[in-house]
């Protein structure tokens, strides 16, 4: 289908092929009469008979030679727009061999010629054939400067390093692109009123919105990999106050692979607007841990579940039992985590932590050392419409997957929760402190030796060996924790790909309130110190995750629809629409009645767990059920009456 492209392909490099022979076997002729005319002050009729007679004896055999030389060392199979310092050592190197090759065979095989000759001829040979090959990059270059300005955008690089220099060597050789670099940022004072591939470096950071009117500018590219965030920030927090179209470089992987080039250049992440580090973990001691181990995960497919699945599967563990009510989310992460760990023990399962019978089943045939419980509803405006779909599937489901993991005495049961769970004022979040306590009273009863009077609610016939057996009941040693953290980016939900949907469509871009905030954290930050949490516990504990400082969602707003290349509230509106049901202007990581205790990892805390009546609680939690299940109007009544913080809004 193809074959009259290919034939036009390959008659356009033989031409360009056959017109560099030609120059080649032009510049090796005038090379060497050049030298010889050289040798004689520049008068033809001087040169002695015997030499120009040598040389036209010797060089019709030496410029074959040269071709076949030339051909080996790949100088004819080369993008002559792309050339670069790798092909001008090439053509050196072509040219020094070739040079021998004459000094030794017009001596040996014809006559001894003067040193100035070899010497000359040596020079202008490689001289010829490096211009011809640069002088077509030259034209191109040419072409591009003459060309008009006003049909370019004028570019600025922030970052003199490295990856800057390559970012302006792939624009400069990409005739396709109307971007055109005409300043330099760079916050060393060393560089600062010198050059880069002829653009001068004009000064620091300080220096970007004066630039910007001076020279300008259309876009600016932030080319520093290197840089911590807190320098990021600062830079953004100067770029954002412009019209300009911000992009940058990803990262540092890219400048170690050689891989930096102006499709490298994305728009900005808005996990950089966080004014902080990106947390880094040190997972050592998670693959201790989980090496060699059944790990259950429920709600595997979703956000945050399918990120544990990710990074468990990195870490070897005996088998990964990934259990999920969606059945596409499920299937996505199987598939994607077949590819990547083919070696890998997986079983993917279909279910609802609401069936007991199912959880009993998973742990009877699997027996998982490990569980990270992230199965839950999460949204809350919806909880708010279905108030007991929260109840059963949040704290019951909970409860059962709990239970069962005490019955068949498992090593760790990891509950995800969340900062909502603190003072709620929604369905949502009064669910999840639900759940924490739930994973407070396992843990208490198992520990004071009680295991036997938890009740498993009547959803499931239990296990009449155990029923008779309190030595069974005194054996386990199930330890019960909760992680709690904040909003993730990237999640399902998550508010920053409904802003990037809404500028896409035009605006408006739609806020809550003014002055709401959240804490944020990327999935793999969160999913890692969930992880390595984990590996902490003793039983009984609710970790909090440092989030760093809380983000208003308003400014959020405004960073995305710059970064956009549109100007807020000109270009794309922002629209308040009011605080949703039950959504709060604050949340909070620490309940006021909890203290706070240090782990070795500053980047994660321990709440000190607020007393309850277990007991009460526990009968308060059937009686919850069976209303849950009759879909009674009075939940929230119910809800309130158990967990004392919960005031709905």
């Amino acid at each position: 289908m193809n074959t009259k492209k290919d034939k036009l392909h390959l008659k356009h490099w033989n031409k360009i092929t056959v017109i560099l022979v030609i120059c080649d076997l032009l510049s090796i002729n005038i090379s060497y009469f050049l030298a010889l005319w050289m040798r004689f002050d520049g008068v033809v009729s001087e040169i002695p008979e015997r030499y120009l007679m040598a040389y036209l004896q010797f060089v019709p055999l030496y410029s074959v030679c040269c071709v076949v030389f030339f051909l080996f060392f790949h100088l004819y199979r080369s993008i002559w727009k792309f050339v670069s310092s790798y092909e001008a050592i090439r053509i050196l190197l072509a040219n020094i061999v070739t040079a021998a090759i004459h000094t030794a065979g017009i001596t040996w095989l014809v006559m001894r010629m003067p040193i100035s000759y070899y010497l000359y001829g040596s020079f202008f040979q490689f001289f010829f054939t490096i211009s011809v090959r640069f002088s077509y990059r030259l034209f191109l270059y040419f072409r591009k400067v003459d060309s008009s300005d006003l049909s370019l955008n004028r570019v600025m690089i922030i970052g003199a390093g490295s990856a800057g220099q390559m970012i302006i060597k792939d624009l400069n050789h990409s005739t396709g692109l109307k971007d055109k670099v005409v300043c330099i940022i760079d916050d060393d004072p060393n560089k600062w009123n010198r050059y880069i591939e002829g653009i001068p470096i004009v000064g620091g950071r300080d220096d970007i919105s004066a630039s910007i009117k001076k020279y300008g500018i259309d876009k600016i590219f932030i080319a520093i990999p290197s840089a911590s965030g807190k320098q990021r920030k600062d830079i953004l927090n100067i770029c954002e106050k412009t019209a300009c179209i911000v992009k940058q470089l990803p990262g540092m992987c890219q400048l170690v692979r050689d891989e930096i080039s102006i499709s490298s250049v994305d728009h900005i992440s808005v996990e950089q607007l966080l004014s902080r580090e990106p947390v880094k973990t040190n997972l050592d001691e998670v693959f201790h841990y989980i090496n060699e181990k059944v790990i259950l995960v429920t709600g595997g497919g979703g956000s945050i579940g399918s990120e544990l699945c990710r990074q468990i599967a990195s870490h070897n563990p005996h088998k990964l039992i990934i259990f999920d009510i969606y059945e596409n989310n499920a299937y996505a992460i199987q598939l994607e985590l077949k590819k990547k760990y083919p070696d890998l023990d997986m079983d993917v399962l279909i279910g609802s932590v609401q069936d007991s019978r199912k959880i009993f089943q998973v742990f009877e045939e699997f027996h998982p050392d490990v569980v990270y419980h992230a199965a839950a509803h999460k949204h809350v405006p919806l909880m708010e419409d279905s108030p007991c779909e929260a109840i059963k599937n949040n704290v019951i489901g909970t409860y059962k997957t709990a239970y069962a993991a005490m019955i068949h005495n498992c090593q760790r049961f990891v509950l995800i929760s969340t900062d909502k769970a603190v003072n709620p004022t929604n369905i949502m979040g009064a669910s999840k402190r639900l759940c924490e306590m739930v994973v407070q009273a396992f843990d208490k009863k198992i520990k004071e030796g009680e295991a036997k009077k938890i009740p498993q609610l009547f959803t499931h016939i239990e296990k009449k060996n155990l029923e008779r057996d309190d030595i069974a009941y005194q054996e386990i040693k199930t330890e019960f924790v909760s992680v709690r953290f904040g909003n993730v980016l990237g999640s399902n939900g998550s508010v920053i790909p409904i802003f990037k949907r809404q500028i896409e469509q035009g605006g408006p871009v739609t806020v809550t309130h003014p002055d709401i905030t959240r804490y944020f954290m990327t999935i793999p930050e969160a999913v890692s110190l969930v992880l390595l949490a984990g590996t902490y516990a003793k039983g009984g504990e609710i970790f909090i995750l440092d989030m760093g400082e809380p983000v208003k969602i308003d400014d959020l707003a405004r960073n995305i629809i710059r970064l956009s290349g549109y100007i807020p509230d000109e270009e794309i509106k922002i629209e308040y629409v009011g605080l949703r049901p039950g959504e709060k202007l604050y949340e909070e990581k620490l309940m006021a009645e909890e203290g706070i205790l240090k782990t070795d990892n500053k980047l994660i805390h321990i709440g000190k767990p607020i007393a309850f009546d277990i007991d009460k609680f526990l009968v308060q939690l059937a009686e919850l059920m069976e209303n849950a299940y009759s879909n009674k109007k009075n939940i929230r009544e119910m809800v309130g009456e158990i967990v004392v913080t919960y005031k709905p809004l």
